[in-house]
């Protein structure tokens, strides 16, 4: 039987960006499947806290200074952040190239802190059920963090060593949707370990 053809599809582009493309949706799904765990680990927070008095138990709360540091850092990182987003959909080469740059370094020094961060808890994770969920929690965030970053840097040594076609462009605008997930995702989790702690007393 001969084949019909019924349309010509090759004049439609090989790339796209925001839903249109499938590596987006395949971003909201990790967003979505991540977000649920935090949410889970903060109803987690919660329980324990309402199963302990007082709390924290040893009545020391974490120390404000570097995580309140990272979280400035994380917000203002938002900045170059979109404009590395709408340089890619706009498919502007060196501004692409800037804003990843950019962004590496940022990620890099919001990482030294988190390290020195983990030190300024009060608590080790095996000190209590407080120490544990604390511990985790900070430790989930790292996580998607440190994922984000090294996704950055590739893209980042990647895009300065070749020209970038469409599709690249579009990686990176689903890249930086990944990390306004983690800037996002990281403000509830700060009020729970250094604000919930201090209005419990």
């Amino acid at each position: 039987m001969k084949p019909r053809i019924v349309g010509d599809v090759s004049s439609l582009p090989d790339a796209a960006f925001s839903h249109r493309s499938l590596i987006w949706w395949g971003v909201l799904g990790f967003i979505l499947i991540e977000g649920t765990v935090f949410v889970l680990a903060g109803g987690a927070y919660f329980f324990l806290m309402n199963h302990s008095t007082p709390w924290p138990p040893h009545r020391v709360p974490p120390e404000l200074l570097l995580g309140t540091c990272f979280t400035v850092l994380m917000m203002l990182s938002e900045i170059p952040n979109v404009w590395a987003d709408r340089a890619a959909h706009g498919e502007h080469l060196r501004q692409t190239r800037i804003g990843l740059a950019l962004m590496t370094l940022i990620g890099l020094a919001l990482m030294v802190i988190r390290y020195f961060e983990f030190q300024t808890l009060n608590v080790s994770w095996d000190d209590n059920a407080y120490g544990s969920i604390v511990w985790a929690l900070l430790f989930l965030h790292t996580v998607h963090l440190v994922t984000d970053w090294v996704d950055t840097l590739v893209l980042t040594v990647f895009a300065h060593m070749h020209d970038l076609e469409r599709t690249h462009f579009s990686d990176v605008a689903d890249n930086c949707l990944y990390w306004h997930f983690v800037a996002i995702a990281w403000l509830p989790i700060y009020a729970l370990l250094y604000w919930v702690p201090r209005m419990m007393k």
